[in-house]
């Protein structure tokens, strides 16, 4: 197998969902222009090309409205199952082992072999850092983008009541309006619940050959274990 397809394939994952959000983007992009130009129209205003909409605070605050909900579902997910715990799902570590486990288990600072990370076998700040870089980077981009959320949401809110001739208002007030916690909820509420389904519904239901599931024939109370 020649090198750029092992690539491909030892990175197929990766790469299909990178391609999937790319093509997901666009069609955001191109619909997103169709609707926002409609409402222009409506408001007796100009419609704008398609480059020009790409840097309006509208398509910003739909984006990040919706990354920003994705990895705070992923650090709640990452952080949460340390402690927390599921009988019978495959999303769930088995039910003995809660909490941050031995130095042993973790194969972590004497423990760690020759192909660990350099950082997991330090005894210092950096292994410290390092097992909990996951959890941290999520939290990052979580609070980053909700920061973004934000900043483009009072744009647009702004511009919209600007187009009604009422008068704006500032990042702080939009911060405990309504129309900011409504575009926070709706996407908070769908994470949660599909974390939720996903571990109870794990617990019963199989799909053969995927490690989100438990092997087909496993009993309903194995936990832990992937197919």
């Amino acid at each position: 197998m020649s090198r750029p397809a092992r690539f491909v394939k030892d990175n197929s994952l990766t790469l299909a969902f990178g391609i999937g959000f790319l093509l997901s983007l666009a069609g955001q992009a191109v619909t997103g222009h169709a609707d926002f130009n409609n409402q222009l129209v409506t408001d007796g205003l100009q419609p704008i090309g398609f480059l020009p909409y790409l840097a309006t605070s509208d398509f910003a605050v739909d984006v990040t409205e919706n990354w920003q909900s994705e990895y705070l579902q992923f650090f709640l997910y990452v952080f949460g199952t340390v402690w927390l715990v599921q009988r019978g799902s495959p999303e769930s570590k088995e039910l003995h082992k809660i909490g941050v486990e031995s130095d042993r288990e973790q194969k972590v600072g004497d423990h760690a072999s020759p192909s660990s990370p350099a950082w997991a076998a330090d005894k210092g700040w950096r292994q410290t850092l390092y097992s909990r870089s996951l959890g941290v980077v999520m939290a990052v981009i979580f609070l980053w983008s909700w920061l973004a959320q934000s900043i483009s949401g009072t744009a647009a809110y702004n511009e919209e009541h600007l187009r009604q001739l009422q008068a704006p208002i500032s990042w702080v007030q939009y911060l405990g309006s309504a129309d900011f916690w409504n575009r926070t909820l709706q996407n908070w509420q769908s994470e949660l619940l599909a974390v939720a389904s996903m571990a109870i519904l794990s617990v019963y239901l199989r799909q053969r050959g995927s490690p989100e599931s438990k092997p087909v024939g496993a009993a309903h109370s194995s936990t832990g274990v992937e197919g």
